[in-house]
């Protein structure tokens, strides 16, 4: 009995010193330069190819495709409202800075901006909503007239959205 005991940590001993043994004599094999990563940069070969930085033009060029289209920015904005609970929509026309109640909601635009070169395309308002039972905010941000969902209210009774912007 006592054997078998001992037969396990044997075993386990033997089989350590046999991978270190194995490891000892890889290790005498030494990789060739060849293999190395090398940065370009610091190549000495001349085929190498280095990655040159962008131009001051060139990164200028990016942040204003980045940026994306030139905005104009309109003195109002068309939005629409939905009761879910009684299926009643409600268009609101309001100036910049206007609040608005809508149910127990109030409804406020600080600006609407419209693409420039575009001004029929899409409409894009910053909107502060509150309910005034809770005096709690429900939404604080742009919203996207062509994409209502990307930045939508989180409201179980009611829904609001971006229709477009006012130009005059």
């Amino acid at each position: 009995m006592r054997a078998r005991s001992l037969l396990a940590p044997a075993l386990c001993l033997f089989m350590a010193a046999t991978s270190a043994v194995a490891q000892d004599e890889g290790e005498a094999e030494a990789l060739p330069d060849d293999n190395l990563l090398v940065d370009p940069a610091f190549s000495d070969d001349p085929n190498a190819v280095v990655v040159a930085e962008p131009s001051a033009a060139e990164r200028q060029a990016a942040v204003a495709a980045a940026r994306g289209p030139d905005t104009a920015q309109g003195k109002g904005a068309l939005l629409r409202g939905l009761d879910k609970v009684t299926g009643q929509t409600l268009d609101f026309d309001l100036a910049s800075g206007q609040a608005v109640a809508f149910g127990r909601l109030e409804v406020r635009l600080g600006e609407c901006r419209f693409p420039a070169n575009d001004p029929s395309s899409d409409a894009f308002a910053e909107l502060t909503i509150t309910d005034k039972r809770v005096n709690r905010g429900v939404f604080s941000g742009w919203m996207i007239a062509s994409a209502p969902a990307l930045s939508a209210m989180d409201d179980p009774r009611y829904d609001v959205w971006v229709i477009s912007c006012n130009r005059a």
